[in-house]
């Protein structure tokens, strides 16, 4: 179970359009899932779930910081908060640690993301793997950490599926 702190949600509910509705829907109900527009006050990197999962893994292992990680198990999506205006940043850095880009949607501006609830449980569709701490805000090294692992993460992934397509052409 993964809890989002008090001042967690307060910057959740900043974000919010409307965010004395979203602390009324939590205090009722603490795993009900919201949406929140993205852009002024977080950015988010959105990838498939294997790669999502390797490089959160990554990440977590090398004590790189991921800011707040989320994933919709049903999508089979994971999502990464990033600063605002960060874009720029996470595309220059992806470009210089990769030739071939992982597949990716980048939300900002005019995009809506549907987060989990403060508190989520094993087996609910939205679930926070990296929950909010406090505020979200601006950290070009975790833009940079997420660039750099998803590059990383997506070769290893590559290299692992080749090895496995090798081994079974052998056993053949």
């Amino acid at each position: 179970m993964q809890r989002v702190t008090r001042s967690g949600v307060q910057w959740l509910t900043r974000a919010a359009v409307d965010g004395e509705e979203c602390r009324n829907l939590w205090r009722h109900n603490p795993r009900a899932p919201y949406a929140l527009p993205v852009g002024e006050h977080f950015e988010v990197l959105v990838v498939g779930q294997e790669l999502g999962l390797e490089t959160f893994g990554q990440l977590r292992r090398r004590r790189m910081p991921s800011g707040p990680v989320l994933a919709d198990w049903a999508a089979r999506q994971i999502g990464f908060m990033l600063p605002p205006r960060s874009r720029g940043s996470f595309h220059r850095v992806l470009a210089e640690e990769t030739s071939t880009p992982p597949v990716f949607r980048y939300l900002d501006a005019d995009a809506v993301l549907v987060v989990p609830g403060p508190l989520t449980l094993t087996g609910d569709r939205y679930e926070w793997l990296c929950p909010p701490v406090g505020e979200g805000g601006p950290s070009s090294g975790r833009t940079t950490a997420v660039a750099v692992m998803l590059a990383a993460s997506a070769d290893l992934i590559a290299r692992a599926a080749h090895l496995g397509e090798v081994e079974l052409h052998e056993a053949r």
